[in-house]
């Protein structure tokens, strides 16, 4: 196995670590922030949350540098993403801190496009991500980084920061989606 792909596999095994920190009660304690409260172990789940994340850039980087793409990363890769960013969704909204309607369309934007790669891939065809998903993208890890961080620093103005974020990748997601499925439609139109 080359080194993107043990990078990818590092992403996928840090999000039970990420998941064990933001569900069981740790009680190391809390920040005061301003008129904000931060609990520690969500303070180190984004922490966790931010290395994984980066692993994303990272396992791509080297992968391209070195011509190290092959068919498990192409596959490890867009599952470990999914993975990472719905594990935060669903906990954000046990949490109370992101509306559960809202992360249901994120996530069927993300398995609708996953099922047309699918689909295109039983074609022999590989679909892209476009620059306008990959600004989602960075909006959704934006979003996720800030409600975890309860605001930091935007808590000491009193701006709602991860819930403006939150709302801008929503729009991003609805956007990309439909540009994506426009763009790639004649997959399903000539598929088999």
């Amino acid at each position: 196995m080359n080194i993107p792909n043990r990078i990818t596999l590092s992403r996928i095994f840090l999000i039970p670590i990420f998941i064990i920190l933001l569900t069981i009660d740790l009680d190391w304690g809390s920040w005061t922030i301003g008129a904000t409260t931060l609990p520690i172990d969500h303070f180190v789940a984004a922490l966790i949350f931010i290395l994984a994340s980066g692993t994303d850039w990272l396992d791509g980087y080297y992968a391209r540098k070195y011509n190290l793409v092959t068919n498990l990363g192409k596959f490890l890769d867009p599952m470990a993403d999914k993975l990472l960013v719905t594990a935060a969704y669903v906990l954000l909204i046990e949490l109370g801190s992101a509306p559960a309607w809202l992360v249901i369309i994120i996530l069927s934007r993300e398995f609708a496009v996953t099922g047309l790669r699918i689909v295109a891939a039983g074609e022999g065809l590989v679909l892209a991500a476009s620059p306008l998903g990959k600004w989602k993208t960075t909006f959704q890890l934006l979003s996720i980084i800030f409600l975890l961080l309860h605001n930091y620093p935007f808590s000491y103005l009193d701006f709602p920061m991860g819930q403006v974020l939150l709302y801008i990748a929503l729009i991003l997601t609805v956007i990309s989606g439909v540009d994506y499925f426009i763009k790639n439609w004649h997959v399903m139109k000539e598929s088999k």
